[in-house]
C-alpha cells in the first residue's frame, strides 16, 4: 500500500521522469527511501560530495542467494562474484583518502581473511584464474587447442575443392552454439555429415563427420572443467554458510553507499543542491526549478504559516508552484538532490505528502468530481503532520456552497497540523480565508501589457483571473468576449479592478522596499570601507610614532657616545630636556587613547573583524569568523561603535587561498626550548593564526629529543575540534605536519 502511495504522489508531482533519470545512478535497482537517521545520511553525502571515488559496478538484489546460502545451497559462479565484486569494491574504497566520517565507517568494514582469499580467484570478468590452478589451466588450454582444430578442419573443407559446387559460402556458421558449413542439396554425394538445421532459403547447415571426434573431444573437456568449476562453487560456498551474516551485513552496507553515491554522482552531472529537512514547518524556495520543466522560472516563495491560498490568472502557474512546494518536500524528504539556491532555502519535514489534484470523476467508479474530492478530504482526517496540495478546491460543485464548506474543514483539519497549499479561482473563498492570520495568500501575476501570464507570483495579495483575457487570447471573437462581461455584471467588473489595483500597489510597494534595502546595502558597505581607512591611517599613524622613536633612540645614543668622548654640562642638560620632551609627548598620547577594551567590544585582529568575550589579564579571548582566539590586547584595535545593519549576506562559494605576506601567518612555528605551558599557549595563537587566513596546512618544529613536546603536541591536536588530520613527518626530523 505504502508503494502504491509513492508512486502515485511521484506520478502526481510529475517527477517520474526525475525519479528514473536518478535510479540510472544506483547499482542496483532499489526503493528511493533510506532506513536510519537522516541527519546521519546527511552527513555522509555531505563528506562524500567533497571527494572522488570510483563508480560503482552493476550488482543484481542478493536477498534469495543469502537465503539460499543460510540453507547451505551451493551457488553458481555467476552469484559467487557477484559477491565477490561488492568485496572488491569495499577493499577499493578503504585505500582512498576518505576524510570524516567515511573513513571510519568504511574501516569498520573489516573482510575476514577467507573473503579475501576468495576475491583473488576470479579475473576481472569473472571467471576462475586458470593460474592458481594447474588442473585448470592444462583444461582451458587443451580446450583452447581443440576449437583450433576444429577451426583449421572446417576451413579446410570450406576450401576444398570436391565440396566447392556445394558451399552457399565459404565461412564457418554457429547455429545452435556448434560450427557449421552451409550448403546446398547433394552435399552427401562428397561429404559425410550430420544436419543440424536448414536455412529459410532452403540450403543446409552441416557438421562434418570428420570433426565429430574433436567435437566429442570438446564435450569431455568442457564437461571435466564444469567439475572443476562445481568443486570451487562448492567450496566457496561452505566458506559463505560460515560467514553469512557478515554477507548479509556487507550486502546492506553496498546498498547503504550505493544510495550514497548515486545521489552525490547524480547532483554532479545536473548541478543540484541537497536540501537537509528541518524541524520547522517551513517551506521557503530560492530560486527553485521543478524537474519536470526544460526552462523553467525559478520560483521564490516563503511559506511559513498553515494554509496556503494561491489565486489570480488562468494558465499562470499555480498549480505548477503547488506541485513545485510539494516536490520540494518529498525531494528533501529523501535526501534526493534540486536545483534552488541552498543557502536560502529551507524545508520543513512532514510525516505524510498528498496531493488532491487529479479529476476523480469515472464512469467505472460511478463517482462525481466533487463526490471524488469528498472520499479524499475524508482520508485526511485520519492523518497528522501531513502537508497536503489541492488543486482548484471548488471543482464540481456550487462555487459559494463549496466556499463555506471547505472554509470549515480546512479550520478543523489544521488542528490535527495538516498543512495545506490551495489553488482557487473563487473569490469567495479567499476573502473567507483572508482574514486569518494563518493564511498565506499568494497571487499569480498577469502582464496586462503583454497580456500573458507571467509566471511569477505576488505574497499578500489575492490575484484576479483575467478569464476574459485567456479567452480573447486563446482565439474567442471580441464580441463573444464584450458580451459575457455584461452578463457577468458591472459592479463584479469593478471588483476585479480593485483587485488587480490592490496587487499593482502591492508590486510597486515590494519594489520600493527592494530599492530601499539596496541603498541601505551602499550605506552599510561605504561604513564598512570607512572603518578599513580609519584602521589604516592607525596603522600608518602607530608605524610612523614607531619609525620617529627608533630614530629618537638612534641619535640620543650617538649624543651619548660623544658625551663619553668629550664630556659637556651643556650637552648633559640638552639631552635631559629632549627626555622630558618626549616623555611629556607620549603621556599626551596616552590621554588621547580611547578607554580600555572591555568584554563586548568590536575590535580589530590584524585584518580581520571579531568580538571581545573574555580579558585575561594582558590578554583576550575573541571570536573571529566562528573561531575563538586568544591574543595579545596589544594587537587589538577598537571598531567603530556605529550599530551594524543587519543585511543577508550574499552567498560566497568558499575559496582557500595562502597570503602569507598580507596577513602575517606564518606556515611553521618553532617550539624548541620552550615549556610546556609556553609551547600548547604558542601552538593555540599558532593555529588560530592559521584558521582565520585560510591555510590548508602547517608544520610544528618540535624537534626529538625526549620526545615529551612532541607528545604534548599530539595530545593537544587530537582534542582541538578544527584539526581534520595530523601526522610525523618521515625521516625523524621532530616536524608535525597538521591538515586544517
Amino acid at each position: 500500500m505504502e508503494k502504491t502511495n509513492e508512486k502515485s504522489i511521484i506520478k502526481k508531482l510529475d517527477l517520474v521522469r526525475y525519479i528514473q533519470q536518478f535510479q540510472t545512478f544506483l547499482a542496483r535497482e532499489k526503493p528511493v527511501a533510506m532506513q536510519g537517521d537522516i541527519h546521519q545520511h546527511y552527513r555522509y553525502i555531505e563528506a562524500l560530495s567533497r571527494v572522488q571515488f570510483p563508480e560503482p559496478r552493476a550488482v543484481p538484489n542478493l536477498d534469495t542467494q543469502l537465503a539460499r546460502i543460510k540453507k547451505q545451497a551451493v551457488l553458481s559462479l555467476d552469484e559467487i562474484y557477484a559477491f565477490v565484486t561488492i568485496f572488491s569494491y569495499f577493499n577499493t574504497l578503504s585505500a582512498l583518502g576518505f576524510t570524516e566520517p567515511l573513513i571510519s565507517w568504511i574501516q569498520k568494514i573489516e573482510i575476514p581473511e577467507e573473503i579475501v582469499d576468495i576475491v583473488g580467484y576470479f579475473t576481472d570478468e569473472g571467471n576462475i584464474n586458470p593460474e592458481r590452478d594447474p588442473e585448470l589451466f592444462k583444461l582451458e588450454r587443451a580446450i583452447k587447442h581443440n576449437k583450433g582444430d576444429i577451426k583449421d578442419t572446417l576451413y579446410k573443407l570450406a576450401h576444398s575443392s570436391k565440396l566447392r559446387d556445394y558451399l552457399v559460402d565459404t565461412q564457418v556458421h554457429f547455429n545452435g552454439g556448434e560450427e557449421t558449413l552451409l550448403v546446398r542439396g547433394g552435399f552427401n554425394n562428397v561429404i559425410k555429415a550430420t544436419v543440424v538445421a536448414r536455412s529459410p532459403g532452403g540450403f543446409f547447415y552441416i557438421l562434418p563427420q570428420s570433426i565429430s571426434h574433436l567435437k566429442e573431444k570438446e564435450s569431455v573437456l568442457l564437461s571435466n572443467k564444469e567439475e572443476i568449476l562445481y568443486r570451487y562453487c562448492k567450496e566457496i560456498s561452505d566458506i559463505f554458510f560460515k560467514w553469512e551474516r557478515f554477507l548479509h551485513f556487507i550486502n546492506k552496507e553496498y546498498d547503504r553507499f550505493d544510495h550514497y553515491q548515486a545521489r552525490v554522482s547524480f547532483a554532479r552531472a545536473k548541478e543540484y543542491e541537497f536540501i537537509l529537512p528541518s524541524k520547522s514547518k517551513r517551506i521557503k524556495l530560492s530560486d527553485f526549478a521543478h524537474p519536470a520543466l526544460e526552462n523553467p522560472v525559478p520560483i521564490s516563495m516563503d511559506f511559513n504559516k498553515q494554509i496556503m491560498l494561491v489565486t489570480g490568472v488562468n494558465a499562470g502557474g499555480k498549480t505548477m508552484l503547488l506541485k513545485s512546494m510539494l516536490s520540494a518536500v518529498y525531494l528533501s524528504k529523501y535526501l534526493l538532490p534540486f536545483k534552488c539556491d541552498s543557502s536560502r532555502t529551507e524545508v520543513g519535514h512532514y510525516k505524510t505528502i498528498e496531493a488532491v489534484i487529479d479529476d476523480p470523476q469515472s464512469v467505472k467508479n460511478d463517482i462525481s468530481t466533487f463526490a471524488g474530492r469528498m472520499q479524499e478530504f475524508a482520508k485526511l482526517f485520519n492523518k497528522e503532520d501531513a502537508i497536503v496540495g489541492v488543486d482548484e478546491i471548488e471543482l464540481g460543485t456550487d462555487s459559494d456552497e463549496a466556499a463555506s464548506l471547505f472554509r470549515v474543514m480546512l479550520d478543523e483539519l489544521r488542528k490535527k497540523g495538516i498543512h495545506f497549499i490551495v489553488t482557487t479561482h473563487h473569490k469567495r473563498l479567499a476573502s473567507l480565508m483572508a482574514v486569518d492570520d494563518e493564511v498565506e495568500l499568494v497571487a499569480a501575476l498577469y502582464d496586462e501589457e503583454r497580456r500573458l501570464p507571467t509566471y511569477t507570483f505576488l505574497q499578500g495579495s489575492i490575484g484576479k483571473s483575467y478569464a476574459f483575457e485567456t479567452a480573447q487570447r486563446y482565439g474567442v471573437p471580441m464580441a463573444i468576449v464584450n458580451q459575457a462581461k455584461k452578463v457577468y455584471g458591472e459592479d463584479k467588473e469593478n471588483l476585479n479592478e480593485l483587485i488587480e489595483k490592490s496587487t499593482s500597489l502591492e508590486r510597486e510597494m515590494r519594489s520600493k522596499i527592494g530599492k530601499i534595502d539596496e541603498e541601505l546595502k551602499q550605506v552599510e558597505k561605504k561604513r564598512l570601507h570607512l572603518e578599513d581607512e580609519e584602521f589604516k591611517l592607525q596603522e600608518q599613524h602607530r608605524k610612523a610614532i614607531a619609525t620617529l622613536e627608533n630614530r629618537y633612540n638612534a641619535a640620543t645614543k650617538k649624543a651619548r657616545e660623544a658625551l663619553k668622548v668629550k664630556e659637556s654640562t651643556e650637552g648633559r642638560r640638552l639631552l635631559n630636556v629632549a627626555h622630558q620632551r618626549k616623555d611629556f609627548t607620549q603621556k599626551e598620547l596616552s590621554k588621547n587613547e580611547a578607554v580600555p577594551l572591555k568584554e563586548g567590544d568590536k575590535v580589530k585582529y590584524r585584518s580581520h573583524k571579531g568580538e571581545i568575550i573574555s580579558l585575561r589579564g594582558k590578554d583576550a579571548s575573541i571570536i573571529v569568523d566562528g573561531l575563538k582566539m586568544r591574543v595579545p590586547l596589544s594587537q587589538l584595535k577598537r571598531r567603530g561603535d556605529m550599530p551594524q545593519l543587519k543585511l543577508k549576506p550574499k552567498p560566497r562559494k568558499p575559496k582557500v587561498e595562502v597570503s602569507v605576506e598580507k596577513s602575517g601567518a606564518t606556515i611553521s612555528v618553532k617550539l624548541l626550548g620552550m615549556y610546556a605551558d609556553e609551547a600548547i599557549d604558542t601552538v593555540d595563537k599558532f593555529l588560530s593564526d592559521a584558521l582565520v587566513n585560510h591555510l590548508n596546512e602547517v608544520q610544528i618544529i618540535h624537534g626529538t629529543g625526549g620526545g615529551v613536546l612532541s607528545k604534548l603536541v599530539s595530545e593537544y591536536l587530537k582534542k582541538h575540534p578544527k584539526i581534520g588530520k595530523f601526522y610525523r613527518m618521515p625521516g625523524n626530523l621532530g616536524i608535525t605536519v597538521v591538515e586544517l
